[in-house]
């Protein structure tokens, strides 16, 4: 590999991530690999917060020193960016999606899921732009979902980011009150119920007459998810957005469900959407692209590679998980003989 190839000019732990860098020449004798060294510091992170993964906390979890754990992970920050790639895991493949708003939805739901299972991630600073395979991935499949769209390739950015920041605020929210639960022993509806009280102790019709109102109404102790609904929203005005494009581009198609439904033809007939069409923006016949197509049948074998790839990614993650139980196991069948 010459020295201009850019894959070695990647930061070590991004390197690390791809599984690309070079290994240690030498090492422990027994078992020693990068896959251990996160696996354990997962493992702190979870019990105990992500304030407590050290390499000298790690090394001890492993039976190492702490310098036979820089031969394989040279610096603390890789460590960190290696844990987060495994703690955040692959994308839910997309089976049977009909429209962009679904999968965007399930995107969602699991990047939610991800946040609330291991909370630790969220203390992790934000370095820029996601460039290991599996939060490139995350971003990929958000793209994805907007292949179809007539969104700019900007607007498909914007969106990605929406649905992962809509994510990452509600598992911090989630994850704030977990906290809570644990500290204090109350469960949702007895935490709900005293910051209701809290609010109602200094929260007056004078000074602040709207909050006021929402605690009369009950909105800390309804069962409503406020999350759900701005999310909804986001996509509701999403969906507006495209149908907009696509009339003014005179595709005719609409956006609320991902589909092309049958296009106006008459002045003042309502579209799929709901919206009128004049006759002057009505469409006229469309040329379909066929499979015959040299640039559609280009993109669907793009598309087609990209879901292969993505697929042996997770086929290598789950063969790395399962490595990584048999050898917790084999190490607890060991220490129990002891």
């Amino acid at each position: 590999m010459s020295t201009e190839d850019p894959i070695e000019q990647l930061p070590r732990g991004i390197a690390l991530a791809w599984g690309v860098a070079a290994t240690p020449q030498r090492g422990p004798k027994r078992e020693m690999s990068v896959e251990r060294i996160v696996d354990a510091a997962i493992e702190i992170a979870d019990h105990d917060g992500i304030q407590a993964v050290s390499m000298s906390a790690v090394a001890k979890r492993l039976g190492y020193t702490p310098m036979s754990l820089y031969r394989y992970v040279s610096a603390k920050d890789d460590l960190l960016l290696l844990m987060q790639e495994e703690a955040t895991g692959l994308p839910p493949e997309s089976e049977a999606v009909e429209n962009w708003r679904t999968r965007l939805e399930e995107l969602y739901e699991a990047q939610s899921q991800v946040y609330r299972m291991q909370p630790w991630l969220l203390s992790l600073s934000i370095m820029g732009s996601p460039i290991t395979p599996n939060s490139s991935a995350w971003l990929d499949a958000s793209l994805e979902a907007l292949h179809d769209t007539p969104l700019t390739q900007d607007e498909r950015i914007a969106v990605s980011i929406f649905v992962t920041g809509a994510a990452r605020w509600k598992g911090a929210v989630f994850a704030g009150y977990e906290d809570q639960k644990r500290a204090t022993g109350l469960n949702d509806s007895e935490l709900a119920q005293q910051e209701s009280r809290l609010f109602d102790a200094v929260i007056t019709d004078d000074g602040y007459p709207s909050l006021r109102r929402a605690i009369d109404a009950g909105v800390f102790t309804s069962e409503a998810d406020p999350f759900a609904f701005g999310f909804e929203c986001g996509l509701d005005g999403l969906a507006a957005y495209i149908d907009r494009v696509r009339r003014e581009r005179g595709d005719g198609a609409s956006a609320a469900a991902g589909e092309i439904p049958e296009t106006a033809s008459e002045e003042g007939e309502p579209s799929a959407s709901g919206a009128t069409l004049p006759a002057e923006e009505t469409p006229g016949e469309q040329s379909v692209p066929t499979d015959d197509d040299p640039e559609v049948a280009a993109d669907k074998k793009y598309r087609e590679s990209q879901k292969a790839v993505r697929q042996a990614q997770k086929v290598l993650a789950e063969a790395r998980k399962r490595e990584r139980q048999t050898l917790r196991e084999a190490k607890e069948r060991v220490a129990k003989r002891r």
